[in-house]
């Protein structure tokens, strides 16, 4: 019987520590709801978890993001169905003073008309989103950067129209089939080509005076309108952006981040229309004119070409929400799904925890009554000494 080193004491003594310490990692994850409060609890469930929180936190912005674009098209939609009423109240004056029967009323009507086009611009500079006005053509519209090389003056050139072109690109004439009439256009992004697209331009000879025609490179997202003055001969082609070029700039402020990464799928953009006067009117810069019959019959074709401009361009706006609709759906089954993962690694299983609890709070107790016993047990020493 040994009293310098009571070894059964120093054993329950351990078995006690070790106890104790579970009870509290038990007591721990309890009360915080997690399974993993330390790395140490967890060394590749909790760095797993800290990338799901760092996603579900991101995916939950891109959610608001995608929201808010919402808010911005339908607020430039409510817009659009004011312009509409607009132009349908000027189509019936336009018919009215169209027909014989107006007779004195045409300098009322006019004047009718003319508030009206002067409202569609107001309605055009008033609708704003964030500061930033949007049917103007300058939202997230792209645009020429610096002067173009080969459009050399004269060359019936009236505008290059990049509102739907890709963004930093050069674009250039790399061949002229004048035999044709073909003109191809390529596009470059950082040096490398991305595609090239040949268009007849047939069209664009042999116009008359006052009459132009729009070469509409559409997978290029170019129009390229040119007048009688147009002379193939006026450019130069190649194979590098040396020859016949423009160049776009950065993309407008209408990229939204709808995911959680920088990259295109996480992305959305798109631009607005300009719905201003010179564009409903189909490139005339004068107002429509409704005091004699004869320009109330032309205003007519004015009015209908403008309904159906606006038409398509409400129609894209209509195709983005519900776009984007479908892309907020996806985001939250996303964070839904994500959080599920993220909760099987991180989460306490309650019920599984509480017993785990329980046990070690029996093991402590007993531990304790055992360290009693193994302390009072040298006592018994004593009795060999009376």
């Amino acid at each position: 019987m040994r009293i310098q080193n009571n070894i059964a004491a120093l054993n329950s003594h351990r078995v006690l520590a070790n106890n104790t310490k579970e009870m509290n990692k038990s007591l721990e994850r309890l009360s915080s709801g997690y399974r993993i409060n330390t790395a140490a609890d967890d060394a590749a469930g909790m760095a797993a978890s800290m990338r799901f929180r760092a996603e579900i936190s991101s995916l939950r912005v891109a959610s608001r993001n995608a929201a808010e674009a919402t808010s911005l098209l339908q607020v430039s939609e409510g817009a659009m169905g004011q312009i509409d009423l607009i132009l349908n109240r000027m189509k019936e004056l336009a018919t009215q003073a169209a027909s014989a029967n107006a007779g004195d009323d045409l300098t009322k009507i006019n004047a009718e008309a003319t508030a009206l086009e002067t409202e569609i611009s107001r309605i055009v500079s008033f609708t704003k989103y964030g500061g930033k006005t949007l049917l103007d053509g300058s939202f997230g519209s792209t645009s020429l950067t610096g002067t173009p090389v080969g459009f050399v003056a004269g060359n019936g050139i009236e505008n290059i129209d990049v509102a739907n072109a890709a963004a930093d690109s050069t674009f250039y004439v790399s061949a002229m089939d004048t035999a044709n009439n073909l003109m191809t256009i390529t596009q470059a992004t950082g040096g490398t080509i991305v595609r090239s697209q040949t268009v007849d331009y047939t069209a664009a000879t042999g116009l008359g005076v006052n009459e132009d025609a729009t070469l509409n490179f559409s997978d290029l997202g170019i129009k390229i309108t040119v007048n009688s003055d147009f002379a193939e001969g006026d450019y130069t082609t190649g194979t590098s952006g040396t020859a016949s070029r423009f160049a776009t700039g950065a993309l407008g402020l209408s990229t939204f981040q709808i995911g959680t990464e920088n990259t295109s799928s996480s992305q959305m953009a798109f631009s607005l229309a300009n719905l201003g006067l010179t564009v409903l009117s189909n490139g005339s810069s004068a107002d429509i004119d409704l005091t004699s019959q004869t320009q109330a019959q032309n205003a007519l074709s004015i009015i209908d070409d403008a309904i159906s401009y606006l038409a398509s361009k409400r129609g894209d706006v209509g195709a983005l929400v519900n776009r984007l609709n479908y892309a907020q759906s996806n985001l939250s089954v996303s964070i839904e799904n994500k959080t599920a993962s993220e909760s099987t690694i991180r989460d306490v299983d309650m019920a599984s925890e509480m017993s785990i609890f329980t046990k070690n709070q029996i093991l402590v107790q007993s531990s304790v009554a055992m360290l009693a016993q193994a302390n009072a047990a040298p006592q018994n020493v004593l009795r060999l000494l009376q």
